[in-house]
């Protein structure tokens, strides 16, 4: 793949040139689209045209400036459907641009790489903003001083293994009730409430790849509930396999009783709060500066 090719092409002034727009989702789908009449294929991805999909102009900017697009389309039974857009499938996927010469497609140019934003739905079709990769800089960078932990569970600061059976089950679900009430049988060596705050994600059926935060887990006599903090955007139906993994409170007394990791807790629980400027001298006990938890 040469560019200086596609150029020269360029400057000749008859161009044979196309766009080809790459998605691939978070569930590992991935999706190709272009403005050529003809189906074109590179990088293992079939770019089907017919789609519907078309971009609008690129603002690119020098130097550390975001860029951003939008792309427009059709929603299709067969390319990109409102029940997938509803479902939050296309939620952060990636999405790759190119300029091809469509006779030639070595000849290619990557023109945007960046994620989904914000999408909205009106008359069968669909807008979706798309950001660039320095939209990363708008977010907050640096560690802050809080008594809870900052890392998230499993991450390469914390370190915990959610690989391991102690913190995660995969079965089929028992019951259901609209996609944010869950029910799950012989689920035993797991205390009351240990998945709270953690992930259910759906493995199998309609809703395969999506997932959710755990608001409660309860035990009971013979069964286990489970309660999203917001249903699914798809439907989940008895039987459907399901992932649970552990969740965190973030505080340091979790990090040292259910995962055994204090070593790695990345918060400050001895950071003294606000009522320390009403303090005053004492002439009792020690005040020795040292931590009030202990």
């Amino acid at each position: 793949m040469t560019a200086d090719d596609l150029i020269a092409h360029l400057a000749t002034g008859a161009t044979h040139v196309c766009n080809c727009w790459a998605i691939n989702r978070r569930d590992g789908v991935t999706l190709g689209f272009t403005d050529h009449d003809l189906p074109l294929q590179f990088d293992g991805i079939d770019f089907m045209p017919e789609s519907g999909l078309s971009a609008r102009a690129l603002s690119s900017t020098t130097g550390l400036s975001v860029n951003n697009t939008e792309t427009i389309g059709v929603l299709q039974d067969d390319a990109i459907t409102e029940a997938d857009i509803e479902a939050g499938r296309y939620d952060g996927a990636t999405v790759t641009t190119w300029l091809v010469q469509w006779d030639s497609i070595d000849n290619r140019v990557v023109r945007f790489v960046g994620t989904i934003g914000e999408m909205t739905r009106a008359d069968g079709g669909f807008q979706a903003e798309l950001r660039g990769l320095t939209d990363a800089l708008n977010q907050p960078q640096g560690r802050s001083f809080l008594r809870n932990c900052s890392a998230i569970l499993g991450d390469a600061r914390c370190t915990v293994d959610l690989a391991d059976p102690a913190y995660f089950f995969e079965q089929p679900v028992t019951t259901v009730q609209s996609s944010q009430f869950f029910g799950f049988t012989d689920i035993a060596g797991f205390n009351d409430r240990w998945f709270e705050a953690g992930e259910l994600r759906v493995l199998s059926g309609a809703a395969a790849g999506l997932s959710a935060v755990i608001k409660a887990d309860k035990t009971g006599l013979a069964d286990r509930m489970m309660t999203l903090w917001q249903p699914l955007g798809a439907a989940v139906m008895p039987g459907d396999l399901v992932r649970v993994t552990a969740g965190c409170d973030k505080r340091s007394k979790t990090c040292a009783q259910k995962f055994s990791n204090l070593i790695n807790f990345q918060g400050f629980p001895d950071i003294p709060g606000e009522d320390w400027l009403m303090d005053v001298p004492r002439n009792d006990g020690q005040n020795t500066g040292g931590s009030r938890s202990r």
